[in-house]
């Protein structure tokens, strides 16, 4: 034990001096053995708390394995020695480190001096780990200053924190814009935090103007001190807000050093359903939509129908080429064909959408968008799924299901479109369980798929968020926007708004009392202004927050949103806007179309799988990592630039360049059982 405890110390010295150890990277004139084998693993003691579990969010949704220890179990492992790492075997192995970081709530959870603080530091100062101290105060034990000397305490709601010099140089070198800080409600404080200077070994990589006073104070910075590295946080914060979402990637690579399993980059993508056809009008008198089964009431007409025209093609065509962003354009060519012959036989809107369907990647929304799940019974409200004689639920049949698929599919081979035919969006979803009418898919559904050779298709993210089988093919949820389908100006989207989110006292429906996950409007918005000054930043903003967190699900809208007033597009300048604002060029935002998504996916909940079942094996030695999985599991890694992967008979470039380092899904080489990354020297 004391020649392993030896060979420990001499390591950790040498790489110290290096100053490389804690980069993962390989020590000059180091032999193998003096290379301690590090877990490609993370270490997160959890006191319940919401830093903490938004960082253990961001690491879960990254796919980086993790070992949570928690605080409040009065069974929890203790933090030995024993916990933490394994000593040389004796017989010229490596002493083995069994995480690569380690997450806690505070600088000291364990209690200063205690046996286990005592221990995690000694593991940290032996191995060269990093440690994260998720959120704590301003004062000298985390090398800042007490906030009464020139910094500030209270809260950060509304104000603007910029990356340093320093921060830009290393892992939040993909921001290069100022990040403010949520303001959503005047009355509730969001964000509390400390603003405070740095003191020797300390380096501030955000920080802020010091409020009400001079100069500039840490929110995250890197404290440096008795041969360990904290990253410290002084701010509070959840997964769900901007400003953590937008840093979280900053703090995960600073705790891994940049070399770790999962990968982590933003998307946004945006479906446009129903093209060509004509989409149904909110009607602001009865507070409904005419056709829809609860529009009772008036003189039995209906309102006019939105539909773009090809004017409307030609400005959605030239947004794109300006904003550098693909439109999903979800289609209906039989309500199209519809449309036509009850209107002359002229369709300009789709002569133009054909003019340039090269520019819009088309998705398959069936021809006529019929409901495809259970026979809907409207005698009732709501309406109810019809019964067969024997009492069973009577459903649309699979031939029917067919159809409406294949016929569509059949129009955009005969005029050209460039349609992936692996896609697939039911009208409403439909097909699908529709609570809680339908509350089991359409037994005819996943027959149907297999014979389009449909392997992903929409589902309501609202509704079932994680992906499922249906059959052979798998769901992509979707995220609705607040940008509805029955709307054509800005007065009737607020009309709309106002009716959904205002209390029955204020004139509005009060849906919005009963329901956990919306607020009612303290007041009606002003229909002349309200959706410019809240509706549109609100909508933004939610979906800027899908985009920063590593999530590919896609938002939909329909083509009524891009005709009369042109609704969509302020919202999705601003998002993207305010993206490009924010983050640097090397972090671009990913435009994938559902396959893609489906696909990416599909390969988390397997990763995910083969993590939790303990599958999967991780190191790295110096400055190479390796990893086993499963037999053909695809394998996320995120590695500095400069990384190759090793192939039988040399190497080659290691994945694709994102944010100031390369990522991929990637496999072993043929006739290889594992994965052999080497990283730069």
């Amino acid at each position: 034990m004391a020649q392993s405890a030896r060979r420990w110390k001499n390591a950790a010295a040498v790489m110290a001096a290096a100053g490389l150890l804690s980069l993962g990277l390989g020590v000059p004139g180091a032999s193998a053995a003096d290379e301690p084998r590090i877990d490609l693993k993370v270490l997160v003691v959890d006191n319940g708390d919401s830093p903490v579990e938004a960082i253990t969010e961001e690491l879960k949704t990254t796919g980086i394995p993790y070992t949570t220890v928690d605080l409040n179990d009065s069974g929890r492992p203790a933090i030995t020695e024993a916990f933490l790492s394994e000593p040389a075997d004796g017989s010229g192995g490596t002493p083995r480190a069994k995480y690569q970081g380690v997450v806690l709530p505070n600088e000291a959870p364990f209690g200063s001096g205690s046996a286990e603080q005592t221990v995690l530091e000694a593991y940290e100062r032996t191995f060269g780990i990093p440690q994260v101290d998720a959120y704590t105060w301003a004062h000298p034990g985390v090398g800042l200053d007490y906030t009464d000397a020139g910094g500030w305490a209270g809260t950060l709601d509304g104000r603007e924190a910029a990356v340093t010099t320093e921060g830009g140089a290393g892992y939040f070198g993909y921001l290069d814009g100022p990040l403010a800080f949520e303001d959503n409600s005047p009355s509730v404080q969001e964000s509390y935090g400390y603003v405070a200077r740095p003191r020797a070994g300390f380096t501030s990589y955000v920080d802020t103007a010091v409020p009400g006073g001079s100069g500039r104070g840490s929110l995250v910075g890197e404290y440096a001190h008795d041969g360990r590295r904290e990253l410290v946080v002084t701010f509070a914060y959840n997964h769900y807000q901007q400003q953590f979402r937008v840093l979280a990637r900053g703090i995960v690579e600073w705790l891994t050093q940049g070399v770790h399993l999962g990968q982590n980059r933003n998307y946004f993508s945006v479906h446009v359903d129903d093209v060509f056809a004509p989409d149904s009008r909110w009607d602001t008198e009865r507070n409904c939509t005419p056709g829809d089964f609860d529009c009772v009431g008036g003189d039995g007409e209906g309102t006019t129908p939105i539909r773009m025209t090809a004017a409307d093609a030609v400005y959605a065509a030239q947004w794109q080429r300006d904003s550098g962003f693909t439109l999903d354009m979800v289609y209906n060519a039989g309500a199209g064909e519809e449309w036509k012959s009850e209107n002359g036989n002229v369709d300009a809107l789709t002569d133009q959408l054909l003019a340039d369907k090269g520019e819009y990647r088309w998705v398959n929304h069936t021809y006529t968008h019929p409901f495809l799940g259970c026979v809907q019974d409207t005698s009732t409200v709501p309406w109810s799924c019809a019964k067969n004689a024997d009492g069973s639920t009577r459903y649309v049949s699979r031939a029917d299901i067919s159809a409406e698929i294949r016929d569509n599919s059949l129009w955009a081979a005969s005029h050209g479109l460039p349609v992936d035919s692996s896609e697939l969006v039911t009208g409403e979803h439909s097909g699908l369980k529709t609570l809680p009418q339908q509350p089991d898919d359409n037994p005819n559904l996943a027959g149907a798929l297999a014979d389009n050779g449909i392997d992903w298709t929409a589902s309501d993210d609202s509704r079932e968020p994680q992906q499922r089988s249906v059959g052979s093919a798998l769901t992509v949820p979707r995220y609705p926007m607040n940008v509805y389908y029955n709307v054509g100006t800005a007065e009737e989207i607020t009309d709309e708004y106002n009716w959904i989110y205002t209390s029955k006292a204020d004139g509005g429906s009060g849906v919005c009392e009963n329901n956990p996950t919306s607020t009612c409007l303290d007041d009606p918005l002003d229909t002349a202004t309200g959706f410019e000054s809240y509706i549109l930043p609100q909508e933004a903003r939610t979906a800027l927050g899908h985009a920063v967190g590593n999530d590919p699900r896609p938002h939909y809208v329909h083509q009524s949103n891009l005709a009369e007033d042109r609704l969509l597009y302020p919202v999705l300048d601003k998002v993207l806007a305010d993206y490009r604002a924010l983050y640097a060029d090397n972090a671009p935002l990913e435009n994938p179309r559902q396959s893609i998504i489906g696909t990416e996916l599909k390969r988390r909940a397997a990763w995910q799988e083969a993590v939790a079942d303990g599958d999967v094996t991780a190191y790295r030695v110096g400055t190479t990592v390796t990893v086993t999985a499963p037999t053909g599991t695809q394998i996320p890694v995120t590695a500095p630039e400069g990384t190759l992967k090793q192939l039988l008979l040399g190497t080659t470039a290691f994945g694709t360049p994102y944010a100031g380092e390369r990522s991929a899904w990637t496999t072993p080489e043929a006739l290889q059982t594992a994965l052999t990354l080497r990283l730069p020297a």
